[in-house]
């Protein structure tokens, strides 16, 4: 059975795979202070709760948190028997290639999301990631990573112009029923809302003019859903994308170990 681990800056998913589908995913808030065993103790709780059973042979991880990895590591290591396969760590090797400039360091999220869009939708994509930042993937026509946008993450944005600005309050992510708010809580989401619509179409439209040829628009994340409804921004939303793209690099892997 195999453990895919996606830890991004604000929270980890579990996902179990079957070798041919995903029996369950858990998420948790990411800490880098939580150790293997509380790690361990979680996870069990979870699976036994949905009454899970599974012996864990080989586990892949894909971390934006380094400091996390350690702890991962000894939760493989000491509870699993295994050593797990890090995705940016040279012994784990991409089914694609990676053209950026030299001396560049790729976060393995993106790198994972250009291996999990080109396996399901082929070449010539934008990967529009709704995460702590919202993350803008160019994969080829043969699925190599060709570089791509970050801005900042919308949930990053709202809490930022709550704590700058002493009288704006925290308000929830959701589409407003109008554009021209009329209080400030109205105000704000609409703001949000269609900023982050425009800045999705402005720089998926950059790209596909820069890349001359025409392509495909992919939304993954969790907020992915409410920004489709607004206007059509994506080809397709693809929730699993990240797990999927773990299990294609370590198949890949596994396929490709020496023997």
């Amino acid at each position: 059975m195999l453990l895919a681990i996606d830890c991004g800056n604000t929270n980890t998913v579990f996902s179990l795979w079957d070798g041919t589908r995903f029996l369950a995913t858990w998420r948790t808030a990411t800490d880098h202070r939580r150790t293997a065993d509380q790690y361990f103790v979680w996870l069990t709780s979870l699976m036994q709760l949905q009454k899970v059973e599974a012996r864990i042979t080989d586990v892949i991880i894909s971390s934006t948190v380094p400091r996390v990895v350690f702890n991962l590591r000894v939760l493989c290591n000491r509870y699993f028997d295994c050593r797990p396969r890090v995705v940016g760590k040279p012994d784990c090797r991409l089914p694609v290639d990676v053209r950026v400039d030299p001396g560049t360091l790729v976060g393995p999220d993106r790198l994972v999301n250009t291996v999990a869009g080109f396996d399901r939708h082929g070449g010539d994509l934008i990967v529009v990631d709704f995460g702590t930042a919202t993350t803008f993937d160019v994969v080829d026509s043969d699925g190599a990573y060709i570089g791509g946008a970050i801005a900042p993450g919308v949930n990053l944005s709202m809490e930022a112009l709550h704590m700058a600005a002493a009288a704006l309050p925290h308000v929830d992510v959701t589409r407003p029923e109008v554009v021209i708010g009329k209080n400030t809580v109205a105000c704000m989401q609409s703001g949000i809302f269609w900023g982050y619509v425009g800045l999705v179409q402005g720089i998926s439209n950059q790209i596909k003019a820069e890349h001359g040829r025409p392509m495909k628009v992919i939304g993954t994340g969790g907020l992915a859903p409410l920004f489709a409804s607004g206007e059509a921004l994506f080809d397709a939303i693809d929730d699993d994308l990240t797990m999927h793209g773990l299990v294609v690099v370590h198949n890949y892997n596994k396929e490709n170990e020496p023997l």
